[in-house]
Parts: C-alpha cells; structure tokens; sequence
C-alpha cells in the first residue's frame, strides 16, 4: 500500500481481529487510525456461517445465495438483525469510549481486515466507509481465497497479499491467531492517536 502514503488517508480496522493489522498499516503510511463497526449476521440454525452484515448508518448487505438455501424466513431475519444491531451500538460506544469519528469525508478509506472467508463483512465496511463520505475505498487484507477477491463489490480496489484457490480458514495462514480482545484494540487505537498528535506537534514546530 505504499502508493497510498502521502494521500489524505484514514485507515480503518474491522475489530477485533483486523485492528492489530491496520494499526501496523497507519504507522506505514503514516495515516490516523479508526475501527469501522460491522456484524456478522449468522444463519439461525449454524452461525457462523454469514448470511450478511450490517454496519453503522443502518447499512446492511444480504448474500441472497445463503439465504435461499438456508431458507430463512424474514422474521429471523429481522430478529437476528435486532439483536446484532444492539450489540453493533454497544461495541461502538466500548470502542470509541467517547473518541469522536475521524471524518472520512472526500478522504481514501483503507479497510483493513485479518483476512477474509465469504466476503460479506467486508462489503458491508466498504459500503459504511461510503455512506459516511469516503471518496475512495480501499480494501486490505492478508489473505483471502481466489474467488472472494475477484468478486468483491464495494471497494475501488483491493490489496490482497495471499489468495490462493483452495482456501480453508484465515487462520491457517498465521503462525499466532489467538483472539485480540476488546483491550488491546482500545490500547492500539490511543497508541495511534498518540503518534498523530506527536506528529502534528512536531511539524507545528515551536510558536
């Protein structure tokens, strides 16, 4: 992502997993760190199988595929929504702990995530990061299978390290892929809002 320092840039991790990656991009490009907020919306009868998610701003991106062979009905549908959306509200709130959201007006969006399998988390950031006025969004991930890269929507490109054709779990592509809890996210973005007001002080210069 280096052809992006110097740009009006924010970078934007998708928590938990995804913050530790973008912390490490920001410092790179020496861009302001933010999260951007979406949830899963899981299958009724297996959950951890995506069936869409939502973000803040009332975004919400549905995979008609899944939906059709796991023959939800909408009044799950609806349920499930709620109860992500409340949960949504309140990780948004832990997170930021009254920090404002950097403005993504008419600036590049970096989306940055550990990894992806189906997709549909990070459509939905990449349509948040446009509803909230970003002029541009990219897309960073680790890795993510073949397929899942070439048919994303949502981003104006996408940056992917590893996308091989027989992709199995975003985990088994880390040497360490223990879970980042709420903690060490809130730890790396002030470590982060740090280093932007040290920078800002630093090319202010002396009164």
């Amino acid at each position: 992502m280096e052809h992006l320092r110097g740009q009006d840039v924010v970078v934007l991790g998708l928590p938990r997993g995804g913050v530790p990656v973008a912390f490490e991009v920001a410092e790179a490009l020496d861009a302001p760190l933010d999260v951007i907020v979406v949830r899963k919306l899981g299958v009724p009868s297996q959950p951890e199988l995506a069936m869409g998610a939502i973000g803040e701003g009332g975004v919400r991106v549905l995979d008609a595929g899944v939906l059709a062979h796991a023959q939800v009905a909408e009044d799950e549908l609806r349920t499930i929504e709620r109860r992500e959306r409340s949960m949504l509200e309140a990780r948004v709130a832990r997170l930021r702990r009254g920090r404002g959201r950097i403005d993504l007006n008419d600036r590049i969006a970096v989306i940055v995530d550990d990894g992806i399998a189906t997709g549909s988390t990070a459509r939905v950031a990449c349509e948040v990061a446009r509803l909230l006025g970003a002029a541009h969004v990219v897309l960073g991930v680790p890795v993510a299978p073949a397929e899942a890269v070439h048919d994303l929507v949502g981003a104006d490109e996408v940056v992917c390290v590893l996308a091989p054709r027989h992709f199995q779990a975003v985990g088994n592509h880390y040497r360490d892929f223990s879970p980042t809890s709420d903690e060490e996210v809130i730890v790396l973005l002030d470590a982060a809002a740090r280093r932007m007001r040290r920078d800002r002080a630093l090319s202010d210069g002396p009164d």
